[in-house]
């Protein structure tokens, strides 16, 4: 039976996130015999919510809008089933697409009935050979019609049968577009386990990875063709002709990754580091908010999910000398299992998929679903950085106390990288303090300028706001931020 009718008795209330009276979380109601361990989720044009569930199956919820208590309300319907592990799911040209480990596949159902009856197969042809480790995520359209994929790592030796490999372990740590012709091509690589892919309010198109061997940290990457971005796995494919990325020769080790970028051909710097536990352990799936204010004032900002923490971070991007890069900033934490994958629904609030999967989370239920929303009181909190070629701009989401916010000693910044290395993860290094030497109140009480001494390209900087309030007396509900400066700007707007 496809519709569940026998419906859970589980009920969570909606709560604050942890102080903010600007949000509130309230988890959904899952029917009993459900196990929603949502890998990825895509808004229909009808309204519906599509969810793949990373154990085979695909649901749609009819009206994810409903009150998120009342399940029957929501309308819980299996849509698919028998897939080998969908690690996310997109809605195009009325069709649902689904990476499974070994393809891309379009889901459609032909006869009106809300269950697929066509699965086909629309590109495959990357290296699976029994490894656990050789996820499969995506797929994200990028502006020119291209599917996007990223394929993790395998994480050891092949696995073999009578002395010989089962099969290759072809393209694994690549991201891959499938075109709108169907054809597979390989696009850039040094990957590790990217498990989130997603795409900013431009169209282009960015994945998580995770803290490892060759990551000292957890980066976000900006995905494009013909880019090394330092996962030694990869390179045995760059030597296929139809590789568009160099092979990068013997990779240096031991020095920073501000100078392997130097020193390795094609190589390229994450867009935002995370740093380890500041900013979270293990960044998942992510979704642009592009609700025009409906969720907040963070417009066109990245939400993040986060694993081991079971929380969210947001993330600020902004272009410099043709470049992304920008500061990652805390949103949430404390939500009820591991976040996996996010999407914003039409009326502006988040939703959060949930999957504990067997690793480690603060968070206790193995699967959910949760649904952020914005109540309209505005919350004060900074709302993105910007690099200055003598500095920062800070915009508040509410006028500072302007007296308060001048003082300088309120506002503490270091810098530092991390090493290029084989070994698993990596310390903050060659840290120091950065010499924040002059502080101006602009843009009537909202914007702050930092004016600093010895900034360093390529390097986090790492900002601590203290003791400011808002002009109405507010506290700032998160002072840090994280700014990763691959590039000064040449000269200031």
């Amino acid at each position: 039976m496809n519709t569940i009718t026998s419906w859970g008795v589980f009920f969570f209330a909606a709560f604050a996130v942890f102080g903010s009276d600007s949000y509130t979380v309230t988890p959904y109601n899952i029917p009993e015999g459900i196990k929603l361990e949502a890998s990825g989720m895509a808004v229909m044009p009808d309204g519906k919510l599509a969810v793949s569930a990373r154990k085979g199956e695909v649901w749609l919820l009819d009206h994810p809008e409903a009150d998120p208590a009342n399940a029957e309300a929501v309308g819980y319907r299996r849509f698919a089933s028998g897939l080998h592990e969908p690690l996310g799911i997109s809605y195009h040209d009325g069709a649902l697409y689904t990476m499974q480990r070994t393809e891309l596949t379009r889901l459609q159902d032909t006869d009106g009935d809300s269950v697929a009856d066509a699965y086909e197969t629309v590109a495959k042809g990357w290296g699976v050979s029994g490894n656990y480790h050789e996820y499969a995520y995506g797929p994200v359209m990028d502006r020119n019609g291209n599917q996007w994929i990223t394929l993790n790592s395998s994480m050891g030796t092949p696995v073999k049968m009578a002395g010989h490999r089962v099969t290759e372990k072809l393209w694994r740590g690549w991201a891959m577009t499938v075109t709108p012709s169907g054809k597979l091509e390989p696009m850039c690589a040094g990957l590790r386990s990217p498990c989130g892919i997603g795409a900013n309010a431009e169209g282009d198109v960015f994945c998580t990875d995770q803290q490892g061997n060759w990551w000292g940290t957890n980066p976000l990457l900006h995905l494009r063709k013909g880019v090394f971005f330092g996962h030694a796995d990869s390179m045995p494919d760059t030597k296929r002709p139809e590789s568009p990325v160099k092979d990068p020769g013997t990779l240096p080790q031991e020095i920073t990754v501000v100078e392997a970028s130097k020193k390795v051909e094609g190589f390229a710097l994450p867009a935002v580091w995370f740093p380890y536990v500041k900013a979270g352990q293990s960044p998942t799936g992510f979704a642009c908010d592009l609700s025009k204010g409906k969720f907040g004032p963070f417009k066109d900002q990245l939400f993040v999910g986060e694993f081991v923490l079971s929380g969210v971070n947001r993330v600020f991007l902004e272009k410099v000398n043709g470049e992304y890069q920008g500061a990652v900033f805390k949103f949430l934490d404390g939500l009820q299992g591991a976040a996996l994958s996010l999407a914003f629904l039409p009326d502006g609030s988040l939703l959060v998929g949930e999957s504990n999967r067997g690793w480690n989370s603060q968070g206790t239920r193995s699967f959910g679903l949760e649904r952020i929303r914005w109540n309209g009181k505005m919350p004060f909190e900074i709302e993105k950085m910007e690099a200055k070629s003598d500095g920062f701009l800070l915009t508040f989401t509410q006028p500072v106390d302007e007296v308060m916010a001048a003082n300088v000693s309120n506002y503490k910044m270091s810098s530092y990288t991390y090493l290029y290395h084989q070994k698993y993860g990596g310390d903050e290094i060659d840290a120091k303090t950065v010499q924040i030497t002059k502080v101006t109140v602009e843009g009537q009480g909202k914007k702050v300028r930092l004016i600093c001494g010895n900034l360093r390209e390529g390097y986090v900087h790492e900002l601590h706001v203290e003791s400011i309030k808002s002009a109405s007396g507010k506290f700032l509900e998160h002072g840090q931020a994280y700014y990763t400066l691959n590039h000064l700007p040449l000269q200031n707007e």
